[in-house]
């Protein structure tokens, strides 16, 4: 006589980007070891594979493309996956900041951790009089390379592949140029030709682009001082 199945709990939540509901279940233990293995292989491939497979498992709604998620999306589902799956509460350390030593832990309710988005944030950039850029938001791949890359490398590299990966069109009232027409090597090249002025509202939308955000009150034990934190991207809540 076989062993029965064991039903697992569907949950709820609402996409950040779309505020689309979509149904989710926790990982499965086959699924946990699945990414245990594989961040402790440190292979940033083999750690996109796992997190896709994990991802697109856990998702139940039909018609979900993970592969296009922003970024805030995936974090998003991805700490209220692990929530679901292995507690309700995550904890951390933080460096109070009145000293910048002392390591103060602290427990946080996962459903208080909230996509926080800036008033002024916009997906359209002024070039020049002329010229207009539309963005679109790093996705799943560029999540992965921002949380879980253990390789080194050149930071100003990383900054102009992560821009130009997320220009989606330049236009002006003629004309429209889709950068899905673009070799890789043209957008850097376009890139290049800004002034500083310019490639500083390309900066502006990554820093109000939405992102997991908790403010946090801490109290250093050994001065008493207190002090506002604020924790901000999925690798503040945990490793």
């Amino acid at each position: 006589m076989p062993l029965p199945t064991i039903s697992t709990p569907i949950y709820h939540l609402e996409l950040p980007s779309t505020k689309e509901i979509i149904d989710y279940r926790p990982f499965l233990v086959k699924e946990e070891k699945l990414l245990v293995l594989a961040l402790e292989s440190e292979d940033t491939k083999q750690i996109t594979t796992a997190i896709k497979q994990v991802i697109k498992g856990c998702i139940k709604t039909k018609g979900i493309k993970v592969e296009t998620l922003p970024t805030f999306d995936i974090e998003f589902l991805f700490l209220n996956i692990r929530g679901k799956s292995v507690g309700e509460e995550v904890e951390v350390n933080i460096i109070a900041p009145d000293d910048d030593t002392t390591s103060i832990p602290v427990t946080i309710a996962i459903d208080e951790i909230k996509v926080k988005e800036t008033e002024d944030h916009t997906k359209q950039i002024k070039v020049d009089d002329d010229l207009m850029m539309e963005m679109k938001y790093p996705s799943l791949d560029q999540f992965i390379k921002s949380n879980f890359d253990f390789k080194e490398g050149n930071n100003m590299e990383q900054s102009f592949d992560l821009i130009a990966t997320c220009i989606d069109k330049v236009f002006n009232e003629e004309e429209v140029w889709s950068t899905a027409d673009c070799t890789k090597k043209e957008i850097v090249g376009f890139l290049e030709q800004m002034n500083t002025q310019q490639f500083r509202e390309i900066e502006k939308f990554f820093e109000t682009m939405p992102k997991l955000s908790h403010e946090i009150e801490v109290t250093n034990p050994k001065t008493k001082v207190k002090s506002t934190v604020v924790l901000e991207g999925l690798s503040s809540f945990f490793a």
